[in-house]
């Protein structure tokens, strides 16, 4: 049965929140912020936050900049992934993911139909690897994040999640590299 096995220990890991958006300001950041506090409050350790403007070109440096910091496990995207002009976030991540987490994206969906129903189509939510560095991209909107965290991230970030999670495999993701 999934779930959390108690008699095993918790493995905090460090996340960076990045809020993609050409409005908000770390004093209006609603997302990145409840982002940040959750991971927080779960027991992981919060690397860094950033807002950077809805710029292809920008938000790859930032996720480069974040992938090369070896401190860095994971990092989450706030932002951007909608349909209007500005938005850009898949465009610039999806071509630096070395493995897309297809069943990211699959699962996001599922938990947002039952919240917005067709609306979830509107999302172009995604996930993947990064070399070692594990990277989700969500909507923008405070109760995405929660769909995402609450529903998705917040287990399998968790080392004593059952039956497998993504903290217990970290160790092992550059082994076609060496």
């Amino acid at each position: 049965m999934a779930g959390i096995d108690e008699t095993r220990a918790f493995i905090p890991i460090t996340i960076a929140v990045l809020t993609v958006s050409d409005t908000r300001t770390e004093h209006d950041d609603k997302s990145g912020s409840l982002l940040a506090n959750m991971l927080q409050e779960h027991g992981h350790n919060l690397a860094e936050t950033a807002i950077v403007k809805d710029d292809v070109s920008a938000l790859q440096n930032q996720i480069k900049s974040w992938v090369e910091n070896k401190d860095i496990d994971v990092i989450i995207t706030t932002g951007g992934t909608g349909f209007t002009g500005r938005d850009v976030t898949p465009e610039a991540v999806k071509p630096l993911f070395d493995k897309e987490i297809d069943g990211f994206s699959a699962l996001f969906h599922q938990l947002s139909y039952e919240k917005v129903g067709t609306s979830t189509i509107q999302s172009r939510a995604c996930g993947g690897l990064i070399k070692d560095t594990f990277v989700f991209c969500v909507p923008g909107s405070p109760g995405a994040c929660k769909d995402a965290w609450h529903g998705i991230l917040k287990y399998q970030l968790d080392s004593r999640h059952r039956p497998c999670n993504f903290v217990e495999i970290m160790p092992r993701l550059m082994e076609h590299i060496q």
